[in-house]
Order: structure tokens, then sequence, then C-alpha cells
């Protein structure tokens, strides 16, 4: 079967891998269709994403959804045939986490996540023809989502978890600084919670425009102008460094900051002052625990996904996908997979 494999930085190809095989507690998945994240461009450009480091190739991609193939010993269901899509993270160990954060496991400090070298050896992710994979992970697509928008769930998860860690959006302005898929889905998350109005800014006319076809009821182009003033809850999507000073000052007195965009693990330079004196509420925001469910759920309540995906790709594109998704100018990627 054809997989797409990362063997180093700038070294990507399609390999053909014998086809797997459903063991005991897994299921089998004929896989349709994938979506390029930036962690899988960062394995591609640079071996490496974050802290975790390529020590042999990876299978790459999480954003995954196909139909079942096979049931392994024990598994009992789904039925073959069934639409799926996969929750990617996968606790190692016991899962215990202390009562303060009981349930968050999505801050487990031991996670193997599709399509990741954290681990040696690494986990494979869902680029590939078949993958074995345990049945707690599956998510039957509901009736009406198709496995292209269902590849789709698990970022829609995580714009999900980010405002479910800002509160109550129902009635209020929110602000959303970045408008890549992850700040385009918060954009529709957040209209489908309940915001009465959001804003969504960017720098690229062509985020913009994705913003708006997602839900947002006003947009600005910060390189030609300024964020809005005093709003109250702000999600910033971007993780660049320079965009934290003007993103805390465009949050109101008491207001509340969510960070969604993964900032650099090493030092930056950035102006945060206004978070004391305007005491702001920063607060951080990781992956997602089940919001996979509720995107899910959301799909087949009528959010529709597609308009934040500008590309499509066959497997054997890969290369040329990749590219495409590290280029300006791109939003979702999808890769077809079948």
């Amino acid at each position: 079967m054809r997989s797409v494999v990362v063997h180093g930085a700038g070294d990507l190809r399609v390999d053909e891998r014998p086809e797997p095989v459903a063991g005991p507690g897994e299921v089998l998945v004929a896989m349709e269709w994938g979506g390029i994240c930036g962690s899988d461009v960062a394995y591609w450009k640079n071996g490496a994403s974050g802290t975790a480091s390529l020590t042999h190739p990876l299978v790459l991609g999480h954003e995954v959804a196909g139909r079942v193939a096979a049931l392994g010993p024990g598994v009992t269901g789904p039925e073959v045939g069934t639409p799926v899509t996969v929750h990617p993270a996968e606790l190692v160990g016991d899962g215990h986490l202390p009562d303060r954060i009981a349930g968050r496991t999505n801050l487990y400090p031991q996670v193997r996540y599709f399509g990741s070298a954290a681990f040696d050896p690494h986990t494979d992710g869902g680029f590939s023809g078949l993958r074995a994979v345990r049945a707690a992970q599956l998510r039957a697509l509901p009736t009406g989502v198709d496995t292209l928008s269902g590849a789709l769930a698990e970022p829609l998860a995580v714009a999900m978890h980010a405002v479910f860690r800002a509160g109550d959006l129902r009635g209020r302005t929110v602000l959303v600084n970045g408008a890549g898929p992850i700040g385009s889905l918060v954009v529709a998350a957040a209209k489908h919670s309940g915001a009465a109005t959001v804003v969504a800014s960017d720098i690229a006319e062509v985020s913009l425009d994705v913003a708006r076809a997602m839900g947002a009821d006003e947009t600005v182009d910060v390189s030609a102008g300024s964020l809005p003033d005093d709003v109250e809850i702000v999600f910033e999507a971007s993780g660049a460094p320079a965009a934290l000073g003007p993103v805390l000052r465009a949050t109101a007195r008491g207001g509340t900051l969510v960070q969604v965009g993964n900032l650099p693990g090493a030092a930056i330079s950035a102006a945060l002052g206004d978070l004391v004196t305007r005491e702001i509420t920063w607060i951080g925001s990781y992956r997602f625990v089940e919001e996979i469910s509720d995107a899910l759920a959301a799909m087949a309540a009528g959010l529709d996904v597609t308009p934040v995906i500008s590309h499509r790709f066959p497997i054997d594109a890969a290369a040329d996908a990749l590219a495409v998704a590290a280029a300006p100018g791109s939003s979702k990627v999808m890769l077809e997979l079948s």
C-alpha cells in the first residue's frame, strides 16, 4: 500500500509498505482523506516538530477519515463499511491525572499521537491506504457527514476546545487573530457556540476570505490597519510572537485572551505589559479532550467545514501537497488517500 513517509528533513517519499492486519482490539481502516497540518510540514521541512525529532522514517498524518475494512479479534463494531474518523491520541501508562486536572487527558504527560516522533519507535500516522487503529480511538461519522469533512473533525476539535476554554460566548463579540485553517475553524466554532459577532484579522486577504466563508461577521486586514479596541474575548490563532503586543492591546480591560496558535519553544521578544495593567486573563489551549465528538455533532447539525479547504491532491502528489500547504496563500490542503 502507498504511504506518505518522511525520512528526514526535506526527504518526503510515497513508499510502498506492507498492508497491516488488525490485531486484538484493533480495527483496520481504509483511509480516504487526510488533512495536512503544520506539524506534518515541520517534519518534512525540518525533520522535527517542536521537541520531537525524527530518528527513523515516519508516516505522516493525524487528520484522517476512512471506512472500516476489517475488525480484529475481540472487536464487535463498528461494522465493516462504516465511515469513521480517528481520535489520534493514545495515553501511555495508567492514564492517572492529578485531581486538579482530572479528565483533561490532553494534559497527560505521555501521549502517543498519530504521525508523531515524540516516542521511539515513532507513532505512524494515517496518510496511507490502510491503518490498524485501536477501536477506542474510532468515531463513527454521523449521517450526512462524508469522509472529506470527517477528516477535518480533528482540527475543528482543536478549535472547539479553544472556544470551550473561553467560557460562554453567547451574545458576545469576539476577535480571532490569525485566519489560517485553525483560526477560521475557531471562527466557525465561535459562531456555532452563539457568539453574536465574530471579527477575524489577518495579514492575507485570501485568509480573510476563508474566515468570511466560515462565518466571520467582520474582517480586518492588519497589514493595512489596526485591530479593534476593547474586545472582551480574543483568540490568538496566528502563533506569531509579533502579534502578542497588539492582540493584548485589543483585549478589553479584564478581558480574556485564549492562546490557540502554537508559540515558539525558544525565547522570543514581545510587548506584554498590557497583560498586567489591563488585568487580562491569558489562557492556553492545547489540542482537545473529547471535543472531536462535539465537532462531529456540529457537522451533523449543519456546520460546513469545507470552505476551509483550498486544495486537494492525490496521494502520489504528496510532496506537491506539502509544498502548497507550506506556502502563503493556501488554507487546508487535503490528500486523497484511497
